[in-house]
């Protein structure tokens, strides 16, 4: 079966009162266009033929990255007829059925889709649509049956009758058909009241010729709403949240509270993983088996491996946890940092662009910046790595085995040869050898008896002070 889909998403959105085109806008890390896109991607297509109204050099650069996409332009607002009308040159020459679907319906599934090609083959229809049941059919149009139950005409909300206002089966705006009719675009004619051509009238003219025409009840009203507001917008994403979630904990990954998890749609969770309430888990993040993953974190683009644990209030970028490490809490992982296998990044450390090789701990309060720090290191409380000069930034480097004491600064480029001890309190500006002991500390003087000498005098001047007063 030859297979083309085109994608309407010339639509202004002005019921969004934004200035961002309503297809761009956000849900689960992806644009609303994005989500339809990613849905069509997983079907055989021969060709996707995005159609944009006034906003198009703004949605083909968000779009700069899919590849195999055509555009069509809409200059005008005249309605879904004349938006397929556009698609001419693009689809010329292709032969078989195309798939139309909204660019504000980012819930559909590719089940759905599948469905009605399905149902379109095994009937021989030649145009075939996807209807749903609204508990509130409000603006959408209403599905016209005859008495044997098939399907007469789409009345748009604005130009139903009273009685037909009533009817629940409404039309999802999406659309299987034969290349060989669109011929029967051109028939359209121009609702006066709106000033548009209804892709929905194909139906009524169709019919009228004796074309089979399908219509088939077959989606979910939450899955194929269409987004026109704000509200809207923040119901489809609660609705694709839950959806998420449901599908992770149908693979055994456990959630404390599934209600405030946020998982985005690329995201990759292994079994036996355990989620806490207030995580979020963005971009092409990947969480292998056996994790925990403690209250508020955020995750971005970033493997965490198997039975790795990441502690509360954890912020974790572009970066790799290697498996059983530990992460937190009151971390900070930075992009492009490797946490080796088994190692230990503990409260309030930050961690940039550095590879922690495995074993290693940093317990506390450190700053560990473009570094590479071999296996079974220890890193004391308060040591930084002073990798910025004021105008370019230098390398740290520390081997296998070494012991950092607490509140070391090391200027970097500086190396620390392996199994080599740096004592507390020391400023290491120079390279340290192998098994070591590196000191930068002043010379320690104890002074007898100075403390009491100091209470003395303190006690002589208060007295002093007294005596002026009483005078």
């Amino acid at each position: 079966m030859n297979l083309a889909s085109v994608v309407l998403a010339a639509g202004q959105g002005k019921r969004m009162n934004s200035s961002l085109p309503k297809v761009l806008h956000k849900l689960n890390g992806h644009t609303m266009l994005e989500h339809v896109l990613k849905t069509l991607h997983t079907l055989k297509l021969q060709k996707i033929v995005v159609v944009v109204g006034k906003h198009f050099q703004e949605i083909k650069e968000s779009l700069k990255a899919h590849q195999a996409i055509s555009f069509a332009h809409q200059k005008e607002a005249k309605g879904t007829g004349d938006a397929l009308l556009k698609t001419k040159k693009a689809i010329k020459g292709f032969h078989g059925t195309i798939l139309i679907v909204n660019g504000d319906s980012p819930l559909i599934t590719r089940d759905t889709l599948q469905n009605l090609l399905t149902l379109h083959r095994k009937k021989k229809d030649i145009i075939s649509l996807v209807s749903f049941i609204a508990t509130e059919p409000g603006s959408y149009g209403r599905v016209i049956r005859d008495a044997t139950g098939d399907i007469v005409s789409i009345i748009e909300n604005r130009d139903a009758t009273e009685s037909q206002k009533k009817i629940k089966e409404v039309n999802s705006g999406i659309y299987a058909i034969e290349s060989d009719a669109l011929h029967l675009l051109k028939k359209i004619p121009l609702n006066k009241s709106k000033g548009e051509y209804y892709l929905t009238d194909i139906i009524g003219i169709a019919k009228d010729k004796g074309i089979k025409v399908g219509a088939y009840c077959i989606g979910s009203e939450d899955e194929l709403m269409g987004i026109n507001t704000q509200e809207e917008l923040e119901l489809a994403k609660r609705f694709m949240k839950d959806r998420i979630v449901k599908e992770w904990g149908k693979r055994r990954v456990s959630f404390v509270d599934t209600s405030s998890v946020f998982i985005s749609s690329d995201v990759e969770i292994g079994k036996d993983t355990k989620i806490y309430p207030n995580v979020h888990l963005e971009g092409n993040t990947k969480i292998g088996k056996g994790c925990i993953i403690y209250p508020n974190v955020r995750i971005q683009n970033s493997i965490i491996e198997d039975r790795a644990v990441i502690k509360d209030s954890t912020l974790i970028e572009d970066s790799l946890v290697k498996e059983k490490a530990s992460v937190g809490p009151f971390a900070h992982i930075r992009p492009g940092s490797q946490i080796g296998a088994g190692a230990k990044i503990g409260n309030f450390v930050e961690v940039k662009k550095s590879v922690i090789g495995s074993g290693t701990k940093a317990s506390h309060l450190s700053y560990l910046g473009d570094a590479k720090i071999g296996k079974d290191v220890n890193i004391g409380a308060g040591t930084i790595t002073c990798n910025y000069d004021g105008y370019h930034k230098h390398i740290t480097v520390i081997g296998d085995k070494v012991f950092i004491g607490s509140d070391t600064q090391l200027v970097a480029p500086v190396k620390i040869g392996k199994g080599a001890y740096v004592g507390a309190g020391s400023t290491i500006t120079k390279d340290v050898p192998s098994m070591a002991l590196a000191l930068s500390r002043g010379h320690q003087q104890n002074i007898k008896g100075w403390a009491l000498k100091k209470k003395l005098k303190g006690k002589s001047e208060k007295l002093k002070v007294k005596k002026k007063l009483i005078w």
